[in-house]
């Protein structure tokens, strides 16, 4: 089995990658020695897939648990689902050392995280991640959310688990769409950080979307390696951790002005890469052999490069005017330099605006 670290002081936490890993869940938490009494927190899809066998390894090890089902999709984000959590937690008698379960995709993820972090000023929870865009990504790190009023995780907080389970046998059942999604989070490490790793995926698309396991697990483990020593030396992004951010400033916009319907989050990530890579020529940061290697890739999963649907500046900056990044009225994006190096650039909103007018719509 394939463990990593998670270096955060008396927050640190394991990793832990292997195949059929989802049989042995009870037996990994039961480690923790918390009260045998569990919030299980899935959507329909997931638990039709995978509850049963949750289920089962939890009962085995003596785990008390109630289960709940949130509707699948972005929708489920949102404070009314979280304040049915906390009645069903009350109703169940969760306590601060009891246990939340998020197993399921990043959604269920950041739900099932704001909804420990918020019950009782924090209690335990574990994610168990089912997708590859929360396996490489949304699972570890710490941040969980909740959408509100149209803006993407526009409330949330910084709370690390208990502990990740990462069981790649539950990619098989994701839809082609779906696992190409998440492959624009591993794109997004080997810009960020890696460049051999970008030219390993360059080498190994097919392998990886003909689903061999050596190069499945090996993405994953290098991906979870990177973002594990990016958290682990800067857990609240006041700098380094920044740079995870790359695609996801005018990702967010991709999805807030879809009505977080159009796009699924890793689709509209591999947008922001290549609206933010565009705009990094503009400014004379990025080649544009490099911005044509970036958009090749991306193009070779099968991800979009660009939207569908017609962009206006002004509504790009208004939805940018949320962004967490954000300082003294600038905006901020992390844009790349060259594969494998990003830089953090402020703009002003108007140096901005006729920047996005000249190279992006």
């Amino acid at each position: 089995m394939k463990a990593l670290k998670v270096n955060l002081g008396e927050r640190s936490y394991d990793i832990l990658i292997e195949r059929g890993l989802l049989n042995a869940l009870g037996y990994h938490l039961k480690n923790f020695k918390l009260y045998e009494i569990c919030l299980l927190i899935t959507n329909h899809t997931v638990d039709s897939l995978y509850g049963n066998k949750a289920t089962a390894s939890l009962e085995k090890e003596g785990f008390k648990l109630s289960k709940i089902l949130v509707e699948d999709g972005e929708g489920a984000k949102s404070l009314s689902v979280v304040e049915d959590i906390y009645e069903q937690a009350v109703n169940f008698g969760l306590t601060r050392n009891s246990l939340i379960i998020a197993l399921g995709g990043g959604v269920i993820g950041d739900l099932a995280g704001f909804a420990a972090a918020t019950y009782m000023r924090g209690v335990p929870f574990v994610q168990v991640p089912t997708t590859l865009l929360a396996q490489v990504a949304s699972s570890v790190g710490g941040k969980v959310a909740v959408n509100f009023m149209g803006y993407k995780n526009l409330i949330g907080s910084f709370y690390q688990p208990l502990l990740v389970i990462i069981d790649p046998e539950t990619l098989k059942t994701l839809s082609p769409r779906e696992f190409r999604a998440g492959a624009a989070e591993v794109i997004k490490y080997g810009i960020i950080w890696d460049k051999e790793f970008f030219n390993y995926l360059e080498d190994n698309v097919q392998k990886i979307l003909n689903f061999e396991w050596d190069p499945i697990e090996y993405i994953i483990k290098k991906s979870c390696e990177i973002k594990a020593e990016v958290v682990s030396a800067d857990e609240r992004e006041s700098g380094l951790r920044m740079i995870l951010n790359l695609g996801h400033t005018f990702g967010h916009v991709v999805e807030t002005l879809g009505g977080l319907k159009q796009y699924k989050h890793g689709e509209a990530v591999s947008i922001g890469i290549c609206m933010e890579a565009l705009l990094s020529v503009k400014i004379g940061l990025l080649s544009m052999v490099e911005t044509e290697k970036i958009f090749n890739l991306i193009k070779a999963f099968g991800l979009p490069t660009a939207p569908e649907f017609a962009l206006d500046p002004a509504e790009i900056l208004e939805v940018m005017d949320k962004d967490k990044k954000n300082r003294e009225g600038r905006i901020t994006l992390i844009l790349p330099e060259c594969i494998g190096k990003v830089k953090r650039v402020q703009f002003d909103r108007k140096e901005l605006l006729q920047l996005i007018r000249e190279s992006l719509v």
